[in-house]
């Protein structure tokens, strides 16, 4: 199989909400187009920012159908399906229609915490099962588990399939010795904003983004400069977001990005419950930041 397609800025889509809390499909097909126009490489959808576990089974249905149509075969996309229980995650893949999706994002199993071998032989099966490039997901903060170095790059060697890691450890060791150690057609994608410099500068194909819903096209400049070896204009435009990354993330993922995009004119200020909105005066801060970013 050939390897890794997810390069350069993907964006963790949102789900815009309605007043009344039901999606808002006009909103998040006008987000699409604006980010595809302003860099985007490729779209991650139906993950933690797009508050999957608070959409239903036909609202998960829907938005899959209107990203494909909207996409149009223009940026690849990479959808979610994991979970803690390894059949189900399985017999979700079997049936489902996987046609206009070119990759499957997967979870490290949070709560029952497996070990090393556990996550391995969980990893294993959905490779098996997935008619789908396979990228893994490693966010011990919201899992509860960590997917070490070494069991990350023996996927990668055993799995053909496995062509990815989102790597959101926080951990730029940990990053560093998968990229040391992994086989050639496997990469390491960001899965933190504020990392995103230090690990495209170390090896990193890309980053899978929640600030590219609302400023792909910084964001992918960045990124795009450091490709080129560019690294001083990449460091300054990093700089630029350095407040704007602790804003985003301090009342929680994607309200932070959901207040930005709403004083963007973009979508509503509406989050489904338990997930409320910022409060008003970071919502404020985060304004008076984007006006020096976007001068």
């Amino acid at each position: 199989m050939a390897g890794n397609i997810f390069k350069g800025l993907g964006v963790a889509l949102i789900t815009p909400f309605t007043q009344e809390r039901e999606v808002d499909y006009a909103a998040l097909k006008r987000l699409i187009e604006y980010q595809i126009d302003n860099g985007a490489d490729f779209l991650c959808i139906l993950a933690t920012t797009g508050e999957t576990p608070c959409l239903t089974f036909d609202e998960k249905n829907r938005i899959t159908e209107l990203v494909k149509q909207t996409v149009n075969g223009r940026i690849p996309i990479l959808k979610y399906c994991g979970g803690n229980n390894t059949v189900a995650v399985v017999d979700e893949i079997r049936n489902s229609d996987w046609s206009g999706i070119d990759g499957m994002l997967s979870i490290c199993p949070y709560y029952n915490k497996p070990s090393q071998e556990g996550l391995y032989q969980h990893f294993k099966t959905i490779s098996e099962a997935s008619p789908l490039p396979v990228v893994l997901y490693n966010v011990p903060g919201r899992t509860g588990v960590n997917l070490k170095a070494d069991t990350t790059v023996r996927l990668a060697n055993d799995c053909s399939n496995i062509v990815g890691i989102k790597e959101a450890s926080g951990s730029l060791e940990q990053m560093d010795e998968i990229i040391k150690n992994k086989p050639a057609q496997f990469d390491v994608i960001s899965g933190d904003d504020a990392l995103a410099f230090s690990m495209i500068a170390s090896g990193a194909a890309g980053v899978i983004s929640v600030i590219g819903n609302a400023l792909p096209k910084e964001f992918s400049r960045m990124i795009r400069l450091e490709f080129k070896g560019e690294y001083e204009p990449a460091r300054r435009i990093h700089h630029m977001f350095t407040e704007l990354y602790s804003l985003l993330f301090v009342e929680g993922n994607p309200a932070g990005v959901k207040a930005l995009l709403n004083d963007m004119g973009y979508i509503e200020n509406v989050l489904r419950l338990p997930l409320v909105p910022t409060t008003i005066k970071t919502k404020q801060k985060m304004a008076e930041v984007l006006k020096e970013i976007r001068i």
